[in-house]
Protein backbone atom coordinates (compact mmCIF):
# COMPACT_ATOMS: atom_id res chain seq x y z
CA UNK A 1 0.00 0.00 0.00
CA UNK A 2 2.82 2.41 0.89
CA UNK A 3 4.41 1.80 -2.53
CA UNK A 4 1.11 2.64 -4.26
CA UNK A 5 0.82 5.93 -2.30
CA UNK A 6 4.39 6.91 -3.23
CA UNK A 7 3.66 6.17 -6.94
CA UNK A 8 0.52 8.34 -6.84
CA UNK A 9 2.52 11.19 -5.24
CA UNK A 10 5.14 10.92 -8.00
CA UNK A 11 2.46 11.12 -10.74
CA UNK A 12 0.99 14.20 -9.04
CA UNK A 13 4.40 15.87 -8.97
CA UNK A 14 4.89 15.05 -12.66
CA UNK A 15 1.54 16.68 -13.47
CA UNK A 16 2.64 19.83 -11.65
CA UNK A 17 5.84 19.99 -13.68
CA UNK A 18 4.02 19.48 -17.01
CA UNK A 19 3.28 22.70 -18.95
CA UNK A 20 -0.36 23.69 -18.48
CA UNK A 21 -2.61 24.88 -21.34
CA UNK A 22 -2.45 28.63 -21.86
CA UNK A 23 -5.39 30.62 -20.59
CA UNK A 24 -5.08 32.91 -23.62
CA UNK A 25 -6.42 32.37 -27.11
CA UNK A 26 -5.81 29.02 -28.75
CA UNK A 27 -2.86 29.00 -31.13
CA UNK A 28 -3.80 29.40 -34.75
CA UNK A 29 -3.61 26.24 -36.85
CA UNK A 30 -1.11 27.77 -39.27
CA UNK A 31 1.25 28.52 -36.35
CA UNK A 32 1.65 24.78 -35.81
CA UNK A 33 2.70 24.07 -39.40
CA UNK A 34 6.48 23.60 -39.73
CA UNK A 35 8.19 26.33 -41.71
CA UNK A 36 9.44 23.81 -44.25
CA UNK A 37 5.96 22.43 -45.00
CA UNK A 38 3.41 24.83 -46.57
CA UNK A 39 -0.19 24.61 -45.43
CA UNK A 40 -2.18 22.21 -47.60
CA UNK A 41 -4.64 24.86 -48.74
CA UNK A 42 -1.81 27.04 -49.99
CA UNK A 43 -0.03 24.16 -51.74
CA UNK A 44 -3.15 23.00 -53.59
CA UNK A 45 -4.20 25.28 -56.45
CA UNK A 46 -7.89 26.21 -56.29
CA UNK A 47 -10.28 24.73 -58.85
CA UNK A 48 -11.93 27.59 -60.77
CA UNK A 49 -15.73 27.54 -60.39
CA UNK A 50 -17.94 26.69 -63.34
CA UNK A 51 -20.45 29.34 -64.37
CA UNK A 52 -23.35 26.89 -64.19
CA UNK A 53 -23.75 23.11 -63.99
CA UNK A 54 -24.05 21.64 -67.49
CA UNK A 55 -25.89 18.46 -68.38
CA UNK A 56 -26.22 16.76 -71.74
CA UNK A 57 -28.80 14.05 -72.27
CA UNK A 58 -27.98 11.75 -75.16
CA UNK A 59 -30.91 9.82 -76.55
CA UNK A 60 -32.22 8.60 -79.90
CA UNK A 61 -32.47 5.48 -81.97
CA UNK A 62 -30.69 2.31 -80.98
CA UNK A 63 -27.78 1.80 -83.36
CA UNK A 64 -27.48 5.51 -84.17
CA UNK A 65 -24.27 5.96 -82.15
CA UNK A 66 -25.26 6.79 -78.57
CA UNK A 67 -22.34 4.84 -77.08
CA UNK A 68 -19.83 6.49 -79.40
CA UNK A 69 -21.21 9.92 -78.52
CA UNK A 70 -20.90 9.07 -74.82
CA UNK A 71 -17.27 8.03 -75.33
CA UNK A 72 -16.53 11.32 -77.09
CA UNK A 73 -18.01 13.25 -74.15
CA UNK A 74 -16.00 11.18 -71.68
CA UNK A 75 -12.82 12.01 -73.62
CA UNK A 76 -13.70 15.69 -73.08
CA UNK A 77 -13.77 15.10 -69.31
CA UNK A 78 -17.54 14.90 -68.94
CA UNK A 79 -18.87 12.56 -66.27
CA UNK A 80 -20.93 10.04 -68.25
CA UNK A 81 -23.70 7.74 -67.01
CA UNK A 82 -25.06 5.20 -69.49
CA UNK A 83 -28.56 3.64 -69.54
CA UNK A 84 -29.83 5.88 -66.75
CA UNK A 85 -33.50 5.49 -65.71
CA UNK A 86 -35.11 8.93 -66.34
CA UNK A 87 -36.50 9.22 -62.79
CA UNK A 88 -32.90 9.48 -61.51
CA UNK A 89 -32.16 12.58 -63.61
CA UNK A 90 -33.34 15.15 -61.00
CA UNK A 91 -31.37 13.49 -58.20
CA UNK A 92 -28.28 13.27 -60.37
CA UNK A 93 -28.48 16.92 -61.39
CA UNK A 94 -28.86 17.87 -57.72
CA UNK A 95 -25.47 16.30 -56.99
CA UNK A 96 -23.70 18.61 -59.46
CA UNK A 97 -21.70 21.61 -58.28
CA UNK A 98 -19.98 24.68 -59.69
CA UNK A 99 -17.15 24.82 -57.14
CA UNK A 100 -14.22 22.62 -56.24
CA UNK A 101 -13.40 19.40 -58.04
CA UNK A 102 -16.96 18.08 -58.04
CA UNK A 103 -18.99 17.16 -61.10
CA UNK A 104 -20.13 20.21 -63.03
CA UNK A 105 -20.39 18.66 -66.52
CA UNK A 106 -22.48 15.53 -66.67
CA UNK A 107 -23.79 13.50 -69.61
CA UNK A 108 -26.51 10.87 -69.30
CA UNK A 109 -27.51 8.36 -71.95
CA UNK A 110 -31.26 7.78 -71.64
CA UNK A 111 -33.19 5.62 -74.08
CA UNK A 112 -35.81 2.92 -74.51
CA UNK A 113 -33.69 0.38 -72.65
CA UNK A 114 -35.24 1.97 -69.54
CA UNK A 115 -38.49 0.30 -70.69
CA UNK A 116 -41.55 1.51 -68.76
CA UNK A 117 -39.47 4.15 -66.95
CA UNK A 118 -38.93 5.94 -70.26
CA UNK A 119 -42.60 6.89 -70.65
CA UNK A 120 -42.27 9.78 -68.14
CA UNK A 121 -38.99 11.10 -69.52
CA UNK A 122 -40.30 14.61 -70.33
CA UNK A 123 -41.61 15.08 -66.78
CA UNK A 124 -38.19 14.35 -65.28
CA UNK A 125 -36.45 16.53 -67.88
CA UNK A 126 -38.69 19.43 -66.84
CA UNK A 127 -37.72 18.91 -63.18
CA UNK A 128 -34.02 19.04 -64.05
CA UNK A 129 -34.45 22.34 -65.88
CA UNK A 130 -36.45 23.74 -62.97
CA UNK A 131 -33.43 23.00 -60.73
CA UNK A 132 -31.41 25.58 -62.68
CA UNK A 133 -29.23 23.09 -64.55
CA UNK A 134 -28.26 23.99 -68.09
CA UNK A 135 -29.57 20.98 -70.04
CA UNK A 136 -29.12 20.13 -73.71
CA UNK A 137 -30.91 17.21 -75.34
CA UNK A 138 -29.04 15.52 -78.21
CA UNK A 139 -31.06 13.14 -80.36
CA UNK A 140 -29.18 10.68 -82.58
CA UNK A 141 -30.95 9.25 -85.61
CA UNK A 142 -30.24 7.26 -88.77
CA UNK A 143 -32.22 5.80 -91.62
CA UNK A 144 -33.97 2.46 -91.16
CA UNK A 145 -31.73 0.82 -93.77
CA UNK A 146 -28.56 1.96 -92.01
CA UNK A 147 -29.86 0.88 -88.59
CA UNK A 148 -30.78 -2.58 -89.91
CA UNK A 149 -27.33 -2.94 -91.46
CA UNK A 150 -25.62 -1.92 -88.22
CA UNK A 151 -27.61 -4.40 -86.15
CA UNK A 152 -26.88 -7.17 -88.64
CA UNK A 153 -23.16 -6.40 -88.60
CA UNK A 154 -23.06 -6.39 -84.78
CA UNK A 155 -25.22 -9.57 -84.60
CA UNK A 156 -27.19 -8.16 -81.69
CA UNK A 157 -30.98 -7.97 -81.45
CA UNK A 158 -32.82 -4.69 -81.30
CA UNK A 159 -33.92 -4.02 -77.66
CA UNK A 160 -37.59 -3.76 -78.76
CA UNK A 161 -37.86 -6.41 -81.45
CA UNK A 162 -39.09 -9.17 -79.13
CA UNK A 163 -40.13 -12.11 -81.28
CA UNK A 164 -40.25 -9.95 -84.40
CA UNK A 165 -37.56 -8.68 -86.74
CA UNK A 166 -34.99 -5.94 -86.30
CA UNK A 167 -37.13 -3.68 -88.50
CA UNK A 168 -40.13 -4.30 -86.23
CA UNK A 169 -38.07 -3.10 -83.27
CA UNK A 170 -36.92 0.00 -85.16
CA UNK A 171 -40.48 0.94 -86.12
CA UNK A 172 -41.67 0.47 -82.54
CA UNK A 173 -38.82 2.64 -81.26
CA UNK A 174 -39.60 5.40 -83.77
CA UNK A 175 -43.16 5.49 -82.50
CA UNK A 176 -42.00 5.88 -78.89
CA UNK A 177 -39.42 8.55 -79.69
CA UNK A 178 -41.39 10.60 -82.21
CA UNK A 179 -42.32 13.38 -79.78
CA UNK A 180 -38.86 13.46 -78.19
CA UNK A 181 -37.12 14.07 -81.50
CA UNK A 182 -39.24 17.16 -82.04
CA UNK A 183 -38.18 18.83 -78.76
CA UNK A 184 -34.48 17.95 -78.96
CA UNK A 185 -32.00 20.83 -78.94
CA UNK A 186 -29.73 19.06 -81.42
CA UNK A 187 -30.59 16.29 -83.89
CA UNK A 188 -27.70 14.42 -85.51
CA UNK A 189 -28.36 12.10 -88.43
CA UNK A 190 -25.51 9.58 -88.40
CA UNK A 191 -26.55 7.69 -91.53
CA UNK A 192 -23.45 8.79 -93.43
CA UNK A 193 -21.15 9.13 -90.41
CA UNK A 194 -18.26 6.93 -89.44
CA UNK A 195 -17.59 6.54 -85.71
CA UNK A 196 -14.84 9.17 -86.07
CA UNK A 197 -17.15 11.60 -87.87
CA UNK A 198 -19.66 11.34 -85.01
CA UNK A 199 -16.96 11.94 -82.40
CA UNK A 200 -15.81 15.05 -84.29
CA UNK A 201 -19.40 16.32 -84.50
CA UNK A 202 -19.91 15.90 -80.76
CA UNK A 203 -16.65 17.72 -80.04
CA UNK A 204 -17.71 20.60 -82.28
CA UNK A 205 -21.01 20.92 -80.42
CA UNK A 206 -19.92 20.74 -76.80
CA UNK A 207 -16.18 21.28 -76.45
CA UNK A 208 -14.79 24.42 -74.86
CA UNK A 209 -11.69 25.93 -76.41
CA UNK A 210 -9.51 24.50 -73.62
CA UNK A 211 -10.89 21.01 -74.31
CA UNK A 212 -9.62 21.17 -77.88
CA UNK A 213 -6.07 22.25 -77.05
CA UNK A 214 -3.34 19.84 -78.10
CA UNK A 215 -1.23 18.59 -75.19
CA UNK A 216 2.34 17.71 -76.06
CA UNK A 217 4.61 15.59 -73.88
CA UNK A 218 8.30 15.86 -74.73
CA UNK A 219 10.16 12.99 -73.07
CA UNK A 220 13.89 12.39 -72.96
CA UNK A 221 15.08 8.80 -72.60
CA UNK A 222 18.09 6.52 -72.87
CA UNK A 223 18.13 4.00 -75.70
CA UNK A 224 19.85 1.48 -73.44
CA UNK A 225 16.67 1.46 -71.31
CA UNK A 226 14.32 1.08 -74.27
CA UNK A 227 12.17 3.41 -76.37
CA UNK A 228 9.05 4.74 -74.57
CA UNK A 229 6.10 2.54 -75.50
CA UNK A 230 3.73 5.48 -75.95
CA UNK A 231 6.01 7.55 -78.19
CA UNK A 232 4.38 9.00 -81.32
CA UNK A 233 7.68 10.39 -82.64
CA UNK A 234 11.24 9.37 -81.77
CA UNK A 235 14.18 11.74 -82.21
CA UNK A 236 17.67 10.22 -82.04
CA UNK A 237 20.39 12.67 -80.94
CA UNK A 238 23.18 10.13 -80.49
CA UNK A 239 25.06 11.72 -83.42
CA UNK A 240 26.02 14.60 -81.09
CA UNK A 241 29.35 14.10 -79.24
CA UNK A 242 28.64 12.80 -75.75
CA UNK A 243 29.37 15.17 -72.81
CA UNK A 244 29.83 12.06 -70.69
CA UNK A 245 33.42 11.87 -71.98
CA UNK A 246 34.17 15.40 -70.79
CA UNK A 247 35.23 14.98 -67.16
CA UNK A 248 33.98 18.45 -66.14
CA UNK A 249 30.51 17.66 -67.49
CA UNK A 250 30.10 13.99 -66.61
CA UNK A 251 28.45 14.60 -63.23
CA UNK A 252 26.08 17.23 -64.64
CA UNK A 253 22.88 16.72 -66.66
CA UNK A 254 21.35 18.27 -69.75
CA UNK A 255 19.44 20.65 -67.50
CA UNK A 256 22.68 22.36 -66.51
CA UNK A 257 23.83 25.27 -68.67
CA UNK A 258 27.41 24.00 -69.20
CA UNK A 259 26.07 20.75 -70.68
CA UNK A 260 23.47 22.47 -72.86
CA UNK A 261 26.07 24.96 -74.09
CA UNK A 262 28.43 22.12 -74.96
CA UNK A 263 25.74 20.09 -76.74
CA UNK A 264 24.50 22.93 -78.94
CA UNK A 265 27.98 24.17 -79.70
CA UNK A 266 28.48 20.91 -81.64
CA UNK A 267 28.12 21.11 -85.40
CA UNK A 268 24.53 20.70 -86.54
CA UNK A 269 23.03 20.04 -83.08
CA UNK A 270 21.05 23.27 -82.62
CA UNK A 271 19.93 23.31 -86.26
CA UNK A 272 18.78 19.69 -85.99
CA UNK A 273 16.60 20.21 -82.91
CA UNK A 274 15.22 23.57 -84.07
CA UNK A 275 14.56 22.23 -87.57
CA UNK A 276 12.72 19.24 -86.12
CA UNK A 277 10.49 21.56 -84.08
CA UNK A 278 9.81 23.73 -87.12
CA UNK A 279 8.93 20.63 -89.12
CA UNK A 280 6.38 19.55 -86.51
CA UNK A 281 4.73 22.92 -85.83
CA UNK A 282 2.46 23.01 -88.93
CA UNK A 283 1.47 19.34 -88.54
CA UNK A 284 0.73 19.16 -84.80
CA UNK A 285 -2.71 20.90 -84.88
CA UNK A 286 -3.97 18.17 -87.21
CA UNK A 287 -3.71 15.65 -84.39
CA UNK A 288 -6.72 17.26 -82.70
CA UNK A 289 -8.69 17.03 -85.94
CA UNK A 290 -7.91 13.32 -85.99
CA UNK A 291 -9.19 12.91 -82.39
CA UNK A 292 -5.73 12.56 -80.89
CA UNK A 293 -5.36 15.43 -78.40
CA UNK A 294 -2.21 14.02 -76.73
CA UNK A 295 1.12 13.62 -78.53
CA UNK A 296 4.35 12.23 -77.09
CA UNK A 297 7.65 13.27 -78.64
CA UNK A 298 10.51 11.06 -77.41
CA UNK A 299 14.11 12.34 -77.60
CA UNK A 300 16.79 9.71 -77.03
CA UNK A 301 20.52 9.44 -76.44
CA UNK A 302 22.52 6.57 -74.97
CA UNK A 303 21.80 6.97 -71.26
CA UNK A 304 19.15 9.69 -71.12
CA UNK A 305 21.24 12.07 -69.03
CA UNK A 306 22.98 14.67 -71.20
CA UNK A 307 22.18 15.07 -74.91
CA UNK A 308 18.55 13.93 -74.87
CA UNK A 309 17.76 16.01 -71.78
CA UNK A 310 19.23 19.19 -73.25
CA UNK A 311 17.52 18.55 -76.58
CA UNK A 312 14.16 17.84 -74.97
CA UNK A 313 14.33 21.09 -73.02
CA UNK A 314 15.20 23.04 -76.17
CA UNK A 315 12.47 21.32 -78.20
CA UNK A 316 9.86 21.98 -75.51
CA UNK A 317 10.80 25.64 -75.24
CA UNK A 318 10.55 26.15 -79.00
CA UNK A 319 7.13 24.50 -79.17
CA UNK A 320 5.90 26.64 -76.25
CA UNK A 321 6.98 29.77 -78.12
CA UNK A 322 4.86 28.53 -81.03
CA UNK A 323 1.83 28.54 -78.72
CA UNK A 324 1.53 24.87 -77.77
CA UNK A 325 0.87 23.44 -74.31
CA UNK A 326 4.00 21.41 -73.54
CA UNK A 327 5.18 19.25 -70.64
CA UNK A 328 8.83 18.14 -70.61
CA UNK A 329 9.73 14.93 -68.78
CA UNK A 330 13.04 13.13 -68.35
CA UNK A 331 12.28 9.45 -67.97
CA UNK A 332 15.75 8.09 -67.27
CA UNK A 333 17.40 11.03 -65.53
CA UNK A 334 19.07 9.79 -62.35
CA UNK A 335 18.74 6.16 -63.38
CA UNK A 336 22.43 5.52 -63.96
Amino acid sequence: MGGLIRACDAWAMDDERRPQPSSGKRKRLEDTVPIEIPALDEATPPVPPAERPEMIIVTGMSGAGRSRAANALEDLDWYVVDNLPPQLLPALSGMMTTVGAGVHRLAAVVDVRSREFFSHFMDYLRKVRDNGTDVRLIFLDASDAVLVRRFESSRRPHPLQGNGSVLDGIEHERTLLGGLRGVADIVIDTSNYSVHDLARRVRELVAHESDLALRINVMSFGFKYGIPLDADHVLDVRFIPNPYWVSELRHLTGRDSPVADYVFAQKGAAAFVDGYADLLIPALPQYVDELKPHVTLAVGCTGGKHRSVASAERLGARLRRAGFEVVVQHRDLGRE
